[in-house]
């Protein structure tokens, strides 16, 4: 059975199994503890699980009206059985459970499998940040999308 739920500390060792397999650069687990402990007020974070086992996440800060996904990642071996879709559905109504009038991320701009899915929400292109992942030096596509 697959459940969708907030993410705890004691989730950390999980989440970052499928931070470290999805990510050339993955967060460190003090900054996933730093999130969901209390420490960011803005942060809100989902996990997906299976029979128990976090196979998913994803992150958002909520600053006053306006939702930005900070990430969200789905291990390798359960990708292209619609789990990434469940998720960012559950955490796009969470948003607007919040209050959020609208919802904003940043993707590469190689990915357009999750340019494709952020679309389905009515996402939309609004610009590029130039250089913006650390990795490769790849340009990010900002997508955003009113919530009212």
């Amino acid at each position: 059975m697959v459940t969708i739920r907030k993410m705890l500390p004691d989730d950390i060792d999980e989440v970052m199994a499928v931070e470290q397999a999805t990510f050339a650069v993955p967060w460190t687990e003090e900054t996933f503890l730093n999130e969901v402990n209390g420490e960011n007020p803005y942060a809100h974070y989902l996990i997906i699980e299976k029979n128990g086992a976090i196979f998913g996440y994803c992150g958002l800060w909520l600053i006053i009206d306006e939702a930005h996904v900070t990430n969200i990642a789905i291990h390798p071996d359960y990708r292209g059985q619609r789990y990434g879709e469940k998720l960012f559905r559950r955490s796009f109504e969470e948003a607007i459970e919040m209050g959020a009038i609208q919802l904003s991320l940043e993707v590469r701009v190689s990915n357009t499998a999750a340019q494709h899915l952020y679309r389905k929400f009515g996402l939309v292109p609004g610009g590029i940040r130039k250089k913006y992942y650390t990795d490769n030096g790849e340009d990010a596509l900002v997508m955003w999308v009113g919530l009212k």
